[in-house]
């Protein structure tokens, strides 16, 4: 595929290939941008406008024993047993919102006042992140994901965004509190080889990554179930919530495309040759509904499903440290979300709602919806 200015990259589109390239990642797919010749040697201007999110210098573009190390660190905050504490936390802020929605009249859109502000208000909590900053760290996330931002602000929102990181840093370490990002200090303190830099790194991905994914999953959901409105009851009558975000993940992933890997080596992948020093993407929504693993229902949206072995957070090495509390939030938000207001439906045609303008993450960025009569 050719995106913007010229910039030639092989695109994974079947199950199979995405799984296979996934399960190669730190070996034969690595993630670390130094291993792309042609961003280097001139091929590619200075002005991509993809350069910046290509070059983020965070978590996800480190490779073997960095990335084990670093992420490590990250995963004793995101282990099942300890996502399962947060639930009665996370449960209070999906009630918060809720309540300022049922004060919106018959209707809101549902995007600013709930899907967006949840995880971000999530997120920006665990890492401790001020209320006050929550806004511009959803702006800023934005704005580096859209492929429509002019690369001098694409490269000005990461320097301000890298900016905030260290200065969060730096308060953290000299106030430290209950949250992740005083203990990842506390930890490269205490000798764990964390440097600031890569401590920044994790927090970049986190609180980016850690949001934008969400906040699509739960727009994706809501227009699903409102297209297919037996499955709408069927999640309803059954409390079926956890297999709702199941399944929105294969049929209308967050992540239309992972940022590039690059290949350390000549590979051949799904009969296609692949020559060393490649920009290799993974697209997920083309996987979830490929038809040879999904059968030729694959493009309709069915909760009863059966689970075949999902993709929806990754495979292999890279598997995402935050799958548990993405469920945990989606679960309790469209369970809470339509208990409270079972006869919500779409304020506009699905075909003519709004989506985000990236190659990386896609979603709505605009849900009216008709509120119905809110139940207590």
């Amino acid at each position: 595929m050719e995106f913007p200015g010229g910039v030639a990259a092989y695109l994974a589109l079947t199950h199979d290939a995405v799984k296979e390239i996934l399960a190669g990642d730190n070996k034969t797919f690595l993630r670390d941008p130094e291993h792309w010749p042609a961003l280097h040697d001139g091929t590619i201007p200075e002005d991509w406008p993809l350069r910046a999110i290509v070059q983020g210098g965070h978590l996800s573009t480190k490779d073997g024993a960095d990335h084990r190390r670093l992420r490590g660190l990250v995963g004793k905050a995101f282990t099942p047993a300890r996502v399962q504490a947060l639930e009665p936390r996370v449960q209070q802020i999906v009630d918060t919102l809720l309540d300022d929605v049922a004060t919106a009249g018959d209707g809101v859109d549902l995007v600013p006042a709930f899907t967006e502000a949840l995880p971000m208000w999530v997120i920006c909590e665990l890492f401790g992140v001020p209320a006050d900053d929550r806004s511009r760290m959803r702006n800023w996330t934005a704005t580096l994901l859209a492929h429509t931002t002019p690369p001098e602000e694409a490269f000005a929102t990461q320097n301000a965004l890298q900016a905030y990181l260290h200065d969060l840093v730096e308060r953290k370490r000299r106030n430290p509190g209950d949250d992740l990002t005083s203990g990842l200090v506390q930890a490269s303190d205490e000798g764990d080889r964390l440097t600031t830099e890569e401590l920044v790194g994790v927090l970049w991905l986190m609180l980016v990554a850690g949001h934008e994914t969400t906040v699509h999953l739960l727009g994706h959901a809501i227009v699903a179930l409102a297209q297919n409105p037996d499955q709408f009851e069927l999640a309803k009558a059954e409390d079926r919530w956890d297999d709702v975000v199941e399944e929105t993940l294969r049929y209308r992933h967050s992540v239309m495309m992972t940022s590039f890997r690059f290949t350390a080596q000549d590979v051949t992948v799904a009969g296609v040759h692949i020559p060393k020093g490649q920009a290799v993407g993974v697209v997920y929504q083309a996987s979830g509904i490929d038809p040879a693993e999904h059968g030729a229902s694959a493009d309709r949206f069915d909760i009863t499903r059966e689970q075949n072995p999902r993709l929806g957070f990754g495979h292999g090495p890279r598997y995402c440290i935050g799958a548990s509390l993405a469920r945990l939030e989606g679960r309790l938000a469209l369970a809470t979300l339509y208990r409270r207001f079972p006869d919500l439906s779409l304020g506009i045609d699905p075909g003519d709602i709004p989506y985000s303008p990236s190659f990386f993450t896609v979603g709505p960025l605009s849900l009216p919806v008709a509120l119905g009569t809110p139940k207590a």
